[in-house]
């Protein structure tokens, strides 16, 4: 964290730009109190870049709307009943949000939502003391109640009130704990985590929606571990992903110096070191993410002990896989994202086939047919899934893997492998074996798209004549 003099100066140059000083002026003028309010006051002082910017008065939704419509390029409303106002001044949005004081009753799944009439008591109410900041405005003065400015430069996560009373105002708190630990890099108060293991089970009144919402965003921080290992230790991971605790007691047989868990999270933080050096400045890859997290969930349920102590976990990929379908599916994720997830866990040890013995051309081709268009999470995962501490087997995975890339990247020049297709599609088919469209159709496309795969390219003439053979021979 930068000194407070420093996070003053910048808080107050952000002040003085045009589209937050003519919003200062227009509520002033209306005879409302404006104030900039939470991450973008945190962020000031921990130096990071301020995106987003919240704010919050003491006007009603539709006096805001009153306010912004004349000063904004447009405006919505959808987050009306919440009393938020969004608009575009100056190309940026902003949000303006009417003081809150909002709880749960602890039984339903959403909060009754009430509006306050101070700004020192919205913030009170706020989540925790770090985003329970405000910069006054026009005045430009910092309204800072809980003592969020110790807990920044202490990095400590620490709610304006009891913990307890907070995680009983609105339960997915706890889940934004986690992901603040991970985000800012900080740790949270004993209190606040003693309230997490208290209550964790009361996360089961919030919406799926917004659980997946919280868990999203932790994932896609540049480093999720510490989150998730809050989640796991305070027993929240129990009710929103089981099947992460259930690896602990588990041990890898590859990895003997760590159980199935810790190798996950070094997996999770390696998948995201070869996201960043392959696709630098590109947004988090969630789909990788979750599939690094979750690849070796199948093991707990095919652990077996052979003679001589040898642990293993035959089928762990399949079983894996259709538990994280099912996980995921609980959690109510997309369904291109469950799909995309339970392909790389399902394929994630194929490679290691490789280093057994050279595949042939056909070979190289199923892996790429098989991954599809998730061919390069799949480099990712497979090479994020070595973490043994030999660094002469750790080597020889990497050039082996290397060598198996440099072989679909020649045979992706040579035959146009990401479109891996049959010499003949289905209308040259049916004229072939002069048949209609049928069932028959497709198993002869199937059959010439294997012979496409063993055999690479054969041509038109050729996959006609090796057709008919297999026509005649049904």
């Amino acid at each position: 964290m930068d000194s407070v003099a420093s996070a003053l100066e910048r808080l107050d140059a952000l002040a003085a730009t045009d589209r937050v000083s003519t919003l200062a002026r227009a509520f002033q003028a209306a005879g409302h109190e404006l104030a900039l309010v939470g991450g973008p006051v945190r962020d000031a002082f921990l130096g990071r870049a301020v995106n987003d910017l919240d704010f919050t008065s003491s006007a009603s939704p539709d006096e805001i709307l009153r306010i912004v419509v004349p000063l904004a390029e447009a405006h919505w409303d959808v987050g009306r009943a919440f009393g938020t106002i969004a608009a575009r001044i100056d190309g940026e949005t902003v949000e303006i949000t009417t003081y809150r004081s909002d709880v749960y009753d602890g039984e339903t799944r959403k909060p009754e939502v009430e509006f306050g009439d101070s700004l020192e008591g919205d913030l009170v109410r706020r989540d925790f003391t770090v985003n329970a900041m405000a910069l006054r405005l026009p005045e430009r003065v910092l309204v800072d109640p809980s003592g969020g400015v110790e807990h920044l430069l202490s990095r400590t996560l620490a709610t304006p009130g009891a913990a307890v009373d907070s995680f009983r105002d609105d339960p997915l708190r706890m889940m934004r704990a986690a992901r603040f630990t991970s985000q800012l890099g900080f740790t949270v108060a004993d209190d606040v985590r003693e309230a997490m293991t208290e209550r964790a089970s009361t996360l089961s009144i919030v919406s799926i929606e917004r659980v997946n919402d919280e868990l999203s965003k932790l994932l896609k921080t540049d480093d999720p571990a510490p989150g998730v290992r809050l989640l796991v230790e305070t027993g929240i991971a129990e009710l929103v992903l089981p099947e992460l605790p259930a690896m602990i007691l588990e041990r890898d047989e590859h990895h003997h110096h760590k159980d199935v868990y810790e190798h996950s999270l070094t997996v999770l933080r390696q998948a995201i070191d070869y996201e960043r050096e392959r696709h630098p400045g590109a947004a988090p890859d969630l789909i990788l993410r979750l599939a690094a997290l979750l690849h070796d969930i199948g093991k707990p349920a095919t652990r077996r002990l052979e003679p001589g102590g040898v642990v293993t976990f035959h089928h762990h990929d399949a079983v894996g896989a259709k538990l994280a379908k099912k996980r995921l599916k609980a959690l109510r994720f997309d369904n291109d994202t469950i799909s995309a997830v339970y392909r790389l866990i399902e394929l994630h040890l194929r490679f290691f086939g490789y280093t057994e013995g050279g595949w042939t051309d056909s070979a190289v081709r199923r892996y790429v047919r098989d991954a599809g268009d998730q061919l390069e999470r799949l480099h990712m995962l497979t090479r994020a899934d070595v973490t043994t501490r030999n660094r002469r087997k750790a080597d020889q995975l990497a050039f082996a893997y290397d060598d198996l890339e440099t072989r679909i990247a020649e045979l992706r020049e040579q035959e146009e492998l990401d479109s891996l297709r049959p010499d003949l599609d289905g209308v040259q088919i049916q004229a072939v074996l002069g048949i209609g469209p049928s069932r028959e159709v497709g198993e002869a496309y199937r059959f010439l798209l294997e012979l496409r795969t063993e055999e690479g390219p054969l041509g038109e003439d050729e996959a006609t004549r090796r057709l008919r053979e297999w026509w005649s021979a049904r």
